[in-house]
């Protein structure tokens, strides 16, 4: 076996379990989705049912959950799709970065409710050390904020600064329009007019608010419209 560092990564279907050798630093990176070579990745070819017992798994469990007996298809499936394991250094530097993703989201779109003005970075990372919040290092910004916040709010007087926009695109470009921005915020009402043409009413943190006008221009090529109906907190 390799003198290399290692972790195990698994993957476990149908009652059969698969188990390779990779390097942790390039299995994270690929898994991140960054430019890696799967030989980087992998110690050995081999595909094992047990790694620690050197049992190698059969061809016919291969077969049967990958359609393949090629070990390189096989061992890129199981980085992207299993269990890969984070050293603790790796899970430190993770978590670090997203921590400070969140950091960065909440002085954006936050408001100190005492003086209706944005909390700065500093101020949040400051109350961010007085709370016991557990932040994920997979799991994106946008699905942990509104703990952190709930947390946040027992040291720091914040709320969630939001705008309600309306949006129209024309018909030819309605549904790419449609399609991009309803995930930006809350869809309160749609419609398609009689040409095709879409308008649209969303609820988005008020910090989306640039990065939404500059979506509708890019694309309908600064055909489309968006107008902001209200600005408050919740």
């Amino acid at each position: 076996m390799s003198k290399r560092n290692f972790v195990i990564a698994r993957y476990e279907k149908e009652g059969y379990v698969f188990e390779i050798l990779v390097d942790p630093d390039a299995a994270l990176d690929m898994r991140l989705g960054k430019p890696v070579s799967i030989d980087k990745v992998l110690i050995t070819d081999t595909i094992y049912k047990d790694a620690r017992k050197g049992l190698r798994a059969s061809e016919e469990s291969l077969i049967k959950v990958f359609k393949t007996t090629d070990p390189r298809k096989i061992a890129e499936f199981i980085v992207k799709n299993g269990e890969l394991p984070l050293t603790t250094e790796q899970r430190r530097r993770l978590i670090e970065q997203k921590r400070r993703q969140i950091i960065e989201w909440i002085s954006r779109n936050c408001i100190d409710t005492r003086t209706k003005t944005p909390v700065p970075p500093q101020r949040v990372e400051a109350a961010l050390q007085q709370v016991d919040v557990a932040i994920d290092p997979f799991k994106p910004v946008e699905e942990q904020v509104n703990n952190v916040i709930k947390a946040l709010q027992r040291v720091l007087p914040l709320k969630v600064a939001v705008s309600v926009v309306e949006v129209r695109a024309p018909p030819e470009h309605a549904h790419k329009v449609r399609s991009a921005i309803s995930k930006m915020g809350k869809v309160l009402k749609e419609r398609f007019e009689g040409d095709g043409s879409l308008v649209m009413q969303l609820e988005i943190p008020a910090g989306v608010q640039d990065m939404l006008i500059s979506k509708v221009n890019e694309l309908t090529h600064g055909s489309g419209d968006v107008r902001i109906i209200l600005s408050s907190t919740t």
